[in-house]
């Protein structure tokens, strides 16, 4: 039988080697918990976001603030045609896209984000210029001119005559013809900047219809990086919940 000290306590064990060990197998928990936390607040890898944009869209503050809130996610400005919009959504070539509508909407997330005001697009030298703004009655007498990627779609203008040559493939040529003091073509504000010459001018159509740019992405692809930026064109902070 182990014999008791005069205290008649047991002896304690000397620090030593056991010591150490028992002291480094205690601390071990704590040295194999640390890569799981540096994993965690480790940086994301580089990424792109491809976004779509319809001709006369103008997604440069929202570019901006994204580039600011995530700078690792690269946003690549991809442009579509009206025409193929949908399509590019659809098969995957886009993560998002800023569309003109009407659009079928089918398998799509559609926000609307603001309406555009038409224009009359008229030669410099035209009377119609005159004016600060017009009204569908002006316009009689005038050949209207109507662009084969057109956005607005039929317009109520009695009096206009329609040209007597093949509709331009597009709104540049349309404008073209206009500066040759041939008709007139009416276009969303956005789509007469886009194309502005110093040898057109435009006015305000009164009671023309609106053309209304959206945010399309598919349904079924509603990634953390599109409900990014679908937060952004909502006025959210970085800092907002959902």
């Amino acid at each position: 039988m182990a014999q008791k000290g005069r205290s008649g306590r047991r002896p304690t064990a000397p620090r030593g080697a056991a010591g150490q060990r028992g002291a480094s197998q205690r601390a071990a928990p704590a040295r194999r918990a640390r890569p799981a936390a540096e994993q965690a607040s480790a940086p994301e890898a580089p990424r792109a976001f491809r976004l779509g944009a319809v001709p006369g869209a103008t997604p440069g503050k929202w570019i901006d603030r994204w580039r600011e809130r995530l700078p690792h996610v690269t946003l690549e400005l991809v442009p579509l045609d009206v025409a193929t919009q949908r399509a590019a959504i659809l098969s995957g070539d886009v993560d998002a896209a800023l569309i003109r509508l009407p659009l079928d909407a089918a398998d799509l997330h559609v926000i609307r984000l603001y309406d555009e005001t038409a224009v009359v697009v008229a030669s410099s030298d035209s009377a119609l210029t005159a004016a600060d703004e017009l009204d569908p009655d002006d316009l009689a007498g005038e050949i209207l001119i109507v662009p084969r990627d057109d956005v607005l779609g039929p317009l109520d203008l009695p009096g206009t005559e329609p040209p007597r040559f093949d509709a331009p493939e597009t709104t540049a040529d349309a404008i073209a013809t206009v500066a040759a003091g041939v008709g007139i073509v009416v276009v969303p504000m956005s789509l007469a900047r886009l194309h502005h010459r110093r040898d057109v001018e435009s006015r305000p159509l009164r009671g023309a219809p609106v053309s209304t740019v959206a945010l399309a992405w598919h349904a079924d692809r509603t990634t953390p990086d599109v409900d990014a930026f679908v937060g952004i064109v909502r006025g959210r902070t970085s800092n907002s919940s959902r």
